[in-house]
């Protein structure tokens, strides 16, 4: 197993780069080696990846996934085989620290790729940083729970009533 592990600081809050990041559709705005994602469900996306004359096609599912705080993949089929995780903290000056970190299991082909992993990973987190600066602000957000790779419904918000309630006794 090659592991690849990542931090950079964002200057953003951890809201905004948590929700930018989690709009996968639009990764291929700032990543160079992401050609297209499609959300097929919430928890499930599909990924084209090319580096050079390797071109990729697989799906990843969400393990877990919890609004300003982190996000857990893995990758289904066969290859490539990898999981990752995602860690959002806050940093100095009310910014964001963003790490990464990334295992692929090296199997022909993508036993040689990953060697080239470390660079890959620590370009394009150079390119989140620099998007998600640029704009100030998220383009978008989902701001669900993911837990053992199912959605988590979101727990009812308490209903207050208006009406004042008789004191009981």
């Amino acid at each position: 197993m090659h592991s690849v592990e990542e931090t950079i600081g964002i200057a953003v809050p951890v809201s905004t780069a948590y929700n930018q990041w989690t709009q996968f559709t639009g990764f291929p705005r700032f990543m160079r080696v992401v050609k297209r994602v499609d959300q097929v469900r919430p928890a499930l996306t599909t990924w084209t990846v090319a580096a050079g004359p390797v071109r990729r096609e697989f799906q990843a599912e969400t393990v877990e996934q919890e609004p300003d705080s982190h996000v857990v993949w893995r990758s289904l089929g066969r290859r490539p085989v990898h999981r990752g995780e995602v860690t959002f903290r806050p940093g100095a000056a009310g910014g964001t620290e963003m790490s990464v970190r990334i295992d692929i299991e090296p199997r022909g082909v993508t036993g040689v790729l990953a060697g080239l992993a470390d660079r890959v990973v620590r370009d394009e987190l150079r390119h989140f940083k620099e998007y998600v600066e640029g704009l100030g602000e998220e383009t978008g957000a989902w701001r669900g729970t993911i837990h053992g790779g199912r959605v988590r419904p979101e727990e009812p918000k308490p209903h207050r009533s208006r009406v004042a309630r008789w004191p009981v006794g």
